[in-house]
């Protein structure tokens, strides 16, 4: 195939010797020679994990410990045990006490000659509490509380109970003698023992170790807790049925209720909604009502449109100012956020109101406590206000300006009078108002 893609290609064949009959019958010989070379796999190792450690480049393979570089076998696995020439080292059959015994009983292990004998190591676990003792004198003067239902002997068998069992009262309960000393609940057994411990730390008051509070043990609350889970254990299979349908009722009725108060919700931001936009149309109304006043009286004079006309309809309607976010309905947040500018004020009211808070010498960023909120709030408002008002005086001024010059322009030889109180300076800088030193002071 190759040989008639060179022809069709006019490329030159490679000088190849001819085919017979001898070189074609002649079998291959086996390359003993390449297999001498070649490491044979070690007993044991897979065939898997022996191709990962060598290749037939002869490349060095990784460091991996192994058995037969120390020279025992030549298997990967040790298979058979590697016993030194030591001397074996000698046991014996040793006895031993364990400390947290009192009655001296002996046991015996296994020890080595040459191990020294050591303290039985589990004694250590061998934890006791601390039960308080009383005395005749103590006894008689502060703990017959109640001689018919508790005497000396009983409490002594309580207290001795205790000690031996370590405050553990089912097995108190269960060894109490009840031939000699009558039949006790465990609920009477722990009222008992914590009476004497109240009693016994109210009379050693004030000496090193007796600072901690008596614990106090309600009887009667065990005893109807014990009630209530014996109930609850001996429910049968309806009563416990009847019970997870109460309970699957239960949620339903609070799903419900969560339904209602959510519709409920909504109802409200409609109605509210409803109003805020009948009072949006009640001052657009005013507002109307107002313009058809202002054109009314344009009509009978005839002034030239100004600037200051909007400023003072703005401030006269109620739009002037900021009018900050009110966060009460937006889940969690910061108190801090309540001092953020809007997003709708521009840059040059922000730039005055900054030039201003810097002018009255005002921390731009106070505590941000309820009070301290609103007053900054409310300055700059305030601010923003007084901004506007200067501005709406210095193009008053200019405009008094020009209507002075055009009157001369029109009228010459005679010149406009304007009184001296319409005459203010451009660089008007107005004193804080009463309001306004007061937020200031506040802040």
């Amino acid at each position: 195939m190759t040989a008639d893609v060179r022809d069709i290609l006019d490329i030159e064949r490679p000088m190849t010797p001819e085919i017979s009959r001898e070189s074609f019958l002649v079998t291959k010989k086996r390359n003993f020679e390449r297999t001498k070379g070649q490491s044979k796999r070690p007993e044991g190792m897979h065939r898997e994990v022996f191709a990962l450690l060598y290749n037939d480049n002869k490349d060095a393979p990784p460091l991996l410990p192994t058995d037969t570089a120390l020279g025992i076998g030549s298997g990967y696995k040790q298979v058979k045990a590697r016993l030194g020439m030591k001397k074996v080292r000698k046991w014996e059959w040793a006895p031993f006490t364990n400390l947290a015994r009192t009655d001296g009983a002996v046991f015996h292990h296994w020890r080595r000659l040459s191990d020294e004998p050591k303290e039985y190591p589990f004694a250590k676990f061998n934890k006791h509490l601390q039960i308080p003792e009383y005395t005749l004198a103590e006894y008689n003067a502060h703990l017959q509380t109640n001689p018919q239902k508790w005497t000396k002997e009983q409490t002594d068998h309580l207290f001795d109970l205790a000690k031996r069992f370590d405050l553990r009262f089912i097995i108190m309960a269960d060894r109490w003698d009840r031939t000699q000393y009558g039949i006790k609940t465990v609920e009477d057994l722990k009222e008992r023992y914590y009476e004497i411990i109240g009693l016994l730390s109210k009379s050693k008051a004030g000496t090193a170790g007796n600072d901690k509070k008596p614990f106090v043990f309600d009887i009667e609350h065990e005893r109807r807790r014990k009630e209530q889970l014996k109930k609850l254990f001996e429910r049968t299979s309806q009563q416990v049925k009847e019970e997870q349908n109460l309970l699957n009722e239960l949620r339903k009725i609070e799903a419900r209720k969560k339904e209602r108060e959510r519709k409920t919700q909504d109802l409200q931001k409609l109605i509210s909604q409803a109003d805020q936009q009948g009072d949006a149309a009640a001052n657009a109304q005013s507002a109307r009502k107002y313009e058809k006043k202002l054109h009314k009286k344009k009509l009978h004079h005839t002034p030239r449109p100004s600037k200051v006309d909007s400023v003072v309809n703005a401030i006269e309607i109620g739009g002037s100012g900021i009018k900050f976010a009110d966060l009460r309905g937006s889940g969690v947040s910061l108190r801090s956020q309540k001092m953020k500018l809007p997003a709708n004020i521009g840059q040059r009211k922000v730039k005055a109101l900054e030039q201003a808070i810097q002018e009255f010498k005002v921390d731009p960023s106070p505590p941000p406590t309820e009070e301290i909120c609103n007053s900054f709030n409310d300055l700059r408002s305030d601010m923003v206000l007084l901004c506007e008002l200067r501005t709406a005086l210095s193009t008053c001024v200019y405009e008094l300006e020009s209507l002075k010059h055009q009157y001369e322009a029109a009228c010459p030889g005679k010149s406009l009078n304007i009184p001296a109180s319409l005459i203010q300076s451009s660089q008007f800088k107005a004193e804080p108002t009463e309001s306004n030193a007061a937020s200031s002071s506040t802040v």
